[in-house]
């Protein structure tokens, strides 16, 4: 029986790694069956070639198997994947006649995972495990680096550890990148741990004046002094600094255990940085040095695939003075990059300036995210105006995040966006979201995330999911332009809605977000001014439509990203598209848009036909009501979504006069109306005309009613005659 490199727990069969955290780390397969490779896992292997649908790539000699296109999260020409390139996949199955079925895996370098193991065949074991063979072979993917692995934040190299032994083809033509005096240097190291608990103590002087007490914690003879004629330089300047000897001050804002080095995440006034710490393999190095501790570093500047990382040589726990000048830095330094200068909105909205003060509440909470390494998770509609909304707040982000981290992909652990099937952040989406973030905190040491929430949450049918984050203690943000309930007010950090603060407007939600993206970063103003007039279903003011227009997009133009984005929204809806997005919305120069809109548009003529032959029109106390059965009459799992379809339809059947359009499924239904209606009192309305069937609102903005399905008839006659009262 064997144990999990991760946990330590015992694992059957002798294996390494336990079901957990079976997509922690990354393998080596030096197989020669594709019936050895075990699903799900992930695997080292090398770029073989290209086809029209997708991507080769060898796993081991004759095992290579099919990345298709489809499982791709950009596309397939964008990829810069050369053959020969060593890349990162997982396996989804092997077919029975043995082809092999390969995703997309985000992470694609050793450090993004928490450890390396070798699959030989059916078995497994450690790279380290293969040390005593002195000659390298031509066979596998070049894995001079194997015995790297981490968690997102974290950084180890084939520098750390010696590679001997049997090698697979490259290693040796790569020799220079490993030097295998490293993992005999690092292992004579003694850390440093300030602390009280150990009994050999050593004094030494920082540069506040105060006396640290080190402990060595990790079971060496005595620990190494810091060197004292350093003086500390700041992280923001490393990058200007590899290869020299440094002192660092700063506050641990992670810890990954590698299957190599301790990694720790060191934070200063002016970035981050990740520090390799070396004991021996997979040994924790300062076992008493954890996230929020002020700490002193002595190291040298390495970078690794274009990543700044120190390589420890001393580190000491900050206390008295010294920690506390490390945390006003910190404090001042918030304090003073958080807080956005002020609000100009975009066009000059005064509707948006009568709000500046809670969207500069909400910038300065997203900007201290991003300062902290706090991770940010936005959450929105999967409609079109949800994502021009989360890919405006991603656009002013993303680059705070690249210049804040070290790490050249920080940007895909820093900031998620989630879009919403429904636009209320219900229990499902809460408890989807809460899951990860505390595995995220558990197995990988991150802080809690900062939840923004654009076009949802501000309403009571959020108030369970809402509820539920704050038990841990999240910080919520919500902005809306739509309908929000004052009884949200209290329940989230910052809430920002035209509504809540008695500002009367036509404003969308993509509209006031893209104001609040410019004063998160104003550097990217100039990439926002199109998306309000996107954002807009029908008739855009024409503030935004002139700026739109400025920016280089006419009112064609504009429509063509509409209808784009709110087709790609509905496919794969839980995913959040971030480069086909990107590319639709900033990147794209005309024919991706236009491509996709002419299927929008197709889709939705087809299915407005459909349902136009299959309405019943009948007359209520004056009010004219088109009812369809959604279930019948529309294709459920198929483009477009009903919301919309039943948009289009009611728009071009209203012709101004007292009208609803009704849409009802098997325990659903929707309404539109030509007149101002509150769908709750229409609920209530209909709950009490049809006591048994549990009518309840389910959506305000989208018009949204759930009932009991066995109460289908009962419920369509009270809601048509709710309406029809309200009228």
């Amino acid at each position: 029986m064997g144990s999990c490199i991760i946990c330590g727990v015992d694992v059957d069969g002798g294996g390494r790694i336990c079901d957990p955290h079976q997509e922690d780390v990354v393998f080596d397969f030096r197989g020669d069956s594709p019936d050895q490779l075990v699903p799900d896992r992930f695997y080292r292997g090398v770029v073989d070639g290209y086809a029209e649908f997708g991507v080769f790539v060898d796993l081991a000699p004759g095992v290579t198997g099919l990345l298709h296109r489809s499982e791709l999260d950009r596309r397939l020409d964008s990829l810069d994947w050369e053959p020969g390139d060593e890349v990162f996949v997982q396996v989804k199955g092997v077919r029975d006649n043995g082809n092999i079925d390969l995703a997309w895996s985000i992470r694609q370098a050793d450090r993004e995972f928490r450890g390396v193991l070798v699959q030989d065949g059916d078995t497994e074991h450690l790279p380290e495990a293969d040390e005593g063979d002195e000659e390298a072979t031509d066979e596998g993917p070049d894995r001079a680096d194997a015995t790297e692995g981490d968690g997102p934040t974290a950084e180890a190299d084939a520098d750390e550890t010696e590679v001997v032994g049997e090698a697979p083809d490259g290693l040796a033509d790569e020799a220079d990148e490993v030097d295998e005096s490293d993992a005999a240097d690092a292992a004579e190291a003694e850390p440093e741990v300030a602390g009280d608990e150990a009994g050999d103590d050593e004094t030494v002087d920082d540069e506040a004046g105060d006396d640290e007490t080190v402990d060595d914690e990790t079971g060496t003879d005595e620990p190494d002094d810091l060197d004292d004629d350093r003086e500390r330089v700041e992280i923001g300047t490393l990058s200007e600094a590899v290869g020299d000897a440094v002192r660092i001050d700063g506050e641990v804002v992670g810890v990954r255990q590698t299957g190599g080095p301790t990694v720790f995440e060191v934070r200063d006034e002016t970035g981050v940085v990740d520090v390799a710490a070396f004991v021996e393999p997979g040994v924790r190095a300062y076992p008493d040095v954890e996230v929020g501790d002020a700490v002193r570093i002595d190291g040298e500047v390495e970078s690794h695939r274009g990543d700044v990382q120190v390589e420890s040589e001393a580190l000491v726990l900050l206390d008295g003075e010294a920690a506390e000048a490390v945390r006003r830095r910190l404090a001042e330094a918030l304090t003073d990059e958080a807080r956005p200068e002020g609000l100009q909105p975009l066009a000059g909205d005064e509707a948006v300036a009568q709000l500046a003060d809670g969207l500069l509440d909400a910038a300065e909470a997203v900007r201290r995210a991003v300062l902290e390494s706090r991770p940010i998770v936005v959450r929105h509609p999967a409609t079109a105006d949800g994502y021009v909304a989360g890919a405006a707040v991603e656009r002013a982000v993303l680059p705070l995040i690249r210049d804040e981290h070290a790490k050249s992909d920080a940007e895909y652990h820093y900031f998620t966006r989630r879009p919403l099937d429904d636009p209320v952040y219900g229990m499902d989406a809460a408890t989807n979201d809460a899951t990860r973030m505390l595995q995220d905190r558990d197995r990988h040491d991150e802080k809690l995330p900062l939840f923004l929430l654009v076009g949802t949450g501000s309403t009571v049918e959020s108030a369970d999911g809402i509820d539920l984050l704050s038990v841990y203690g999240v910080d919520a943000v919500v902005v809306d332009a739509e309908v929000a309930d004052p009884e949200t007010r209290e329940a989230v950090d910052t809430l920002v809605s035209p509504e809540i603060d008695g500002v009367d407007a036509d404003l969308s939600t993509g509209a006031l977000v893209a104001s609040l993206a410019s004063a998160v970063n104003d550097e990217v103003r100039a990439d926002l001014r199109h998306l309000p007039a996107v954002s807009y279903w029908d008739e855009a003011p024409d503030r935004y439509v002139d700026l739109a227009r400025e920016a280089g997009y006419d009112v064609e133009r504009v429509a063509e990203l509409r209808e784009a984005v709110a087709l790609e929204a509905y496919y794969q809806s839980y995913q959040d598209k971030r480069e086909l997005v990107a590319d639709l919305l900033f990147e794209d120069g005309g024919n991706l848009a236009a491509h996709v809109s002419e299927q929008f548009r197709e889709k939705l003529e087809t299915e407005v036909e459909t349902a136009t032959a299959n309405v019943v029109t009948e007359a209520v106390d004056g009010v004219e009501f088109d009812v369809l059965d959604t279930d019948g009459y529309t294709h459920r799992y198929d483009f477009p979504p009903t919301p919309l379809l039943l948009d289009d339809l009611h728009r071009r059947r209203a012709n101004g006069e007292a009208h609803a359009t009704v849409g009802i499924g098997t325990d659903e239904l929707y309404i539109r109306t030509s007149e101002a209606v509150s769908v709750r009192d229409v609920a209530e309305r209909a709950a009490e005309l049809a006591p048994a069937a549990d009518v309840a609102t389910a959506g305000l903005r989208e018009g949204k009613i759930e009932f009991l399905s066995g109460e289908r008839d009962a419920v369509e006659d009270a809601v048509v005659a709710a309406v029809a009262e309200a009228f």
